[in-house]
């Protein structure tokens, strides 16, 4: 159902009216408007007092009809405010400005019934015509649904889910919103009566960006996935290599809508920094991968194929940008100047060169504590639980290792880290005997730093661009991490530019 496409619903009895309402009140939000049509008796009234009910958390609420007082607020259990109006004896639009209709509705959800009386708006609308339908049975309605300004793509992601879980066998479930990561998606843990539980994710196609560079927006450039297409791809194909990615219970592909193998929440570190058995286990399952030889193209469904990108030199050198835009004016209160800046993607440019030509493997981009799953109750590698990798492109190998051992939300000492590394090249030679350790070590310390320098740009416009200042409080961390690879001598020029321009990067001794 594309934006202004209508959607017919018989609502057979006021129950299904009442559970329409119930359905809405999940997806407005304070902005909305909801404009209620119909003739007298067709249930105006019914659905708004089930939205209102719903937003508020009491089904109980006396809702009265708004006939006499024209509009009626009401306050909801999150603090959003909704407002009920009913506009039948308004004698002119000066009246709505009487009664402050514009103030109390600007940052709230609202309902309101004989629309008609209002001006023109702009902004997120759900109209829904309610009409008799006898035909259907003595108290059948006939909702025609409507959205613009936006609130009809959340309609048809609504209408998708619901399906979704009905055909999934999740329809009754309980749903509990879990905390997400920095990205558009969205999770939330799903309970059935039964006990049974599922994780549901919503990622809506990815919306192009604004150009930034030679008319591609940023997620182009550095290769993001654009659909929840990439996930289904390499989910499958990493559980077809033995490995523990969670099983898709229920998809809508265009909807961006999956209902995936809950794998629980048992983390691979904890307060106190990496688990060691946990993280040997992490480190064997990049060995294992590593040491296959995989294919870049993978199937999606039946006559559709996802091809993974090229972590390539434009990609990583994109990335690494992130650091003189967003980083170092955070840390100096002012812009690098263009020459500086220049001297910057010069000297990663030669930092990186070559790194393409080598081995290319799955590269899941996102491979870190946050998103591996301890599960006890399986054997050897199948311990290591497997989520969000819908970025994974083909790179270097060395990316996810330097991804797990310099996590930026976890402290791992220099001597775990090697300790780690030595497992990970001994794990390669059984499967590769002329794995070349000393060309891995430079691209590990080149890719880790590439890693680092991206990462202290990304949180650095989280605070600045999003608004979303927890993220700080990694710098720290992500800083030390920055030092240790600098030290390495392929990234010369690299830190010879720190040391001129952000000295509090470089390490004191090369």
């Amino acid at each position: 159902m594309a934006e202004r496409t209508p959607w017919e619903i018989v609502l057979p009895d006021e129950s299904a009216t009442e559970d329409l309402g119930r359905f809405l009140a999940e997806i407005l939000r304070p902005g909305d408007l909801v404009a209620l049509s119909g003739g007298l008796g067709g249930g105006k009234t019914t659905l708004a007092r089930a939205v209102i009910r719903e937003i508020v958390g009491d089904p109980d609420l006396e809702v009265p009809s708004p006939t006499f007082t024209l509009v009626q607020p009401y306050e909801g259990r999150t603090g959003q405010a909704v407002v009920h109006a009913d506009l039948y004896r308004l004698r002119g639009p000066d009246e709505l400005v009487e009664l402050g209709f514009d103030e109390l509705t600007e940052r709230a959800i609202a309902l309101v019934e004989w629309p008609d009386r209002l001006p023109p708006r702009h902004g997120p609308t759900l109209a829904i015509d309610l009409s008799l339908k006898p035909e259907f049975g003595d108290d059948a309605r006939l909702a025609r649904l409507i959205g613009g300004g936006g609130l009809g793509g959340r309609l048809m992601r609504a209408r998708a889910l619901r399906v979704l879980l009905d055909r999934s066998g999740w329809g009754e479930a309980e749903r509990f919103h879990m905390q997400g990561d920095a990205s558009s998606r969205s999770y939330e843990r799903l309970v059935n009566p039964d006990g049974a539980k599922a994780v549901l994710m919503i990622s809506p196609p990815r919306a192009d960006g604004p150009p930034v560079r030679d008319g591609k927006p940023y997620s182009a450039i550095v290769h993001l996935a654009e659909s929840v297409h990439a996930f289904v791809a390499l989910d499958r194909g990493l559980r077809a290599l033995g490995l523990s990615a969670p099983k898709i219970l229920g998809e809508d592909l265009e909807a961006g809508i999956l209902i995936l193998e809950d794998l629980g929440t048992e983390p691979v570190a904890d307060q106190n920094g990496p688990r060691p058995e946990r993280y040997a286990e992490a480190v064997k399952v990049l060995a294992r991968l590593h040491g296959t030889s995989l294919p870049s193209v993978l199937p999606v469904a039946e006559g559709r194929d996802h091809v993974l990108p090229p972590y390539d030199r434009e990609a990583l050198l994109f990335e690494a940008e992130l650091l003189p835009e967003w980083y170092a004016p955070y840390v100096a209160n002012s812009p690098l100047p263009p020459a500086a800046r220049a001297a910057f993607v010069a000297a990663w440019s030669e930092a990186l060169e070559g790194l393409e030509s080598e081995a290319r493997t799955w590269t899941l981009r996102d491979y870190h504590s946050p998103n591996l799953i301890w599960l006890p109750d399986r054997d050897g590698i199948e311990r290591i639980g497997l989520i969000d990798f819908q970025d994974a492109v083909l790179g270097h190998p060395a990316y996810d290792v330097a991804s797990l051992l310099q996590d930026a939300r976890v402290d791992a000492s220099a001597e775990f880290e090697l300790r780690l590394l030595g497992l990970y090249a001994r794990e390669r030679k059984l499967r590769d005997a002329e794995f070349d350790m000393q060309g891995f070590a430079r691209a590990y310390a080149v890719l880790a730093a590439q890693r680092a320098t991206k990462i202290l740009g990304i949180f650095a416009r989280l605070d600045r661009r999003d608004g979303k200042p927890g993220y700080l409080a990694h710098l720290p961390r992500i800083e030390g991490y920055l030092a240790r690879n600098l030290a390495h001598p392929a990234l010369a020029g690299v830190r010879a530019w720190y040391a001129e321009h952000l000295p509090r990067l470089c390490p004191t001794e090369p």
